[in-house]
């Protein structure tokens, strides 16, 4: 019976396709410095896959239990289906949100999970699930014989305002989904994944990505990253170095609860960001670039807030050999005196994916027909044009 009902609910359920077929902000002429990948995402470090799978269903007044739903799973894994840890570290900017398995993180140095993001309730139900996930994969290294333990890390953002949060909708077989159908290569924007439900900087928010490589004079590093957007106020919305938000105030106000909301002008939510990068890494120069992610969400008009939760984790797959239980290893760093071109490489990629999240998300409708608007690309482009900023 639980498999029938399993097969129903994936019927429901939009697994996100890794084609991306959306224009995104540079594709408006938005400018944005810096050299991004082939992909322009986190995939542009190599061995890094990522999953989504999306939950939307339902319409009109809230059931708990029934729905809306608004939600989903994002997955990043390092190293793909291969258990293989990798230097870590983790960084807030204000903690007003959860990611687990942090305190071993910042103990060992080593990331020896996948990252998954969803919404805040469903936090715990996917912890549980990536470890079922592990068991069934063998995605870990025992201890001893067949004992072995794991300290997943699960990241959360809010999404009650357009999500039926209460009814606990995400289950573990969505995060095996998400898990297993993680691929290298374009990944998907938007209201997708765990952004489903999310809103930013006053408008529909949501997962976005974005990626920078160094020239070869710099090392020829790559430096992805991945937001998971739900945070801010539309006043402060920056792009291309202009405070934007304030001429798009008394447009396309917010509908909750049947009160229109002018573009919740206030700082609320949270925003998770992934960073990866090839670069020879150790932990503390690893959670030197994560002290950069909060100057690439400023340029976008963030200033983490007393409600947000601004929680960053970064690992880098380089050193490859470096996990090992029984035997010395030797592992290679780069020189601190390197490192600055990395750095910008963070800011530029963090601000370009927030953006890129905005540019993709649509217009939704959730719980008691509560709609949050897409960000007015076309008037956004026509402003910026008038301001010199774009071209």
């Amino acid at each position: 019976m639980r498999k029938i009902l399993f097969l129903i609910i994936s019927l429901l359920v939009c697994v996100v396709g890794f084609a991306q077929t959306k224009k995104r902000a540079r594709d408006y002429g938005i400018p944005f410095a810096g050299t991004p990948g082939a992909n322009n995402a986190i995939t542009d470090v190599d061995s890094v896959t990522v999953g989504m799978v999306t939950l939307k269903s339902g319409e009109g007044k809230l059931e708990v239990g029934k729905g809306p739903i608004r939600t989903g799973v994002t997955a990043v894994l390092p190293w793909g289906k291969t258990f293989r840890p990798v230097f870590a570290s983790q960084f807030s900017l204000n903690g007003n949100g959860e990611m687990t398995g942090y305190h071993w993180i910042k103990e060992s140095g080593f990331l020896e999970s996948p990252i998954l993001i969803t919404n805040t309730h469903s936090v715990g139900v996917v912890r549980d699930g990536v470890i079922g996930w592990q068991q069934r994969n063998k995605y870990y290294d025992a201890v001893w014989r067949d004992i072995w333990f794991s300290m997943p890390v699960v990241a959360e953002t809010y999404d009650g305002m357009l999500n039926d949060i209460n009814g606990f909708h995400v289950t573990k077989e969505h995060t095996w989904q998400a898990l297993d159908g993680a691929k290298p290569g374009p990944v998907q924007e938007g209201a997708v994944g765990g952004g489903t439900g999310m809103i930013a900087l006053g408008f529909k928010g949501g997962t976005g990505t974005s990626s920078r490589v160094l020239p070869k004079q710099q090392g020829g590093y790559t430096v992805g990253v991945l937001v998971q957007a739900n945070f801010g106020g539309r006043r402060q919305l920056t792009i291309g170095g202009y405070n934007i938000g304030r001429d798009l105030l008394d447009t396309l106000d917010m509908k909750i609860a049947g009160a229109e909301i002018p573009g919740r002008k206030e700082d609320l939510g949270s925003i998770i960001v992934v960073l990866a990068t090839n670069a020879p890494l150790l932990p503390h120069q690893v959670n030197r670039l994560l002290q950069r992610v909060p100057i690439g969400i400023g340029k976008t008009g963030g200033i983490g807030g007393n409600s947000s939760g601004d929680i960053f984790i970064g690992f880098s797959t380089a050193n490859p050999q470096a996990f090992n239980r029984k035997e010395k290893v030797e592992v290679t760093m780069l020189s601190n005196d390197q490192i600055d071109p990395l750095f910008e490489a963070v800011i530029q990629a963090t601000e370009e994916a927030i953006i890129n999240a905005l540019f993709a998300a649509e217009t939704t409708t959730g719980i008691n027909n509560n709609l949050v608007p897409a960000l007015p690309k076309e008037k956004v482009v026509r402003i910026l044009k008038q301001k010199g900023i774009i071209k």
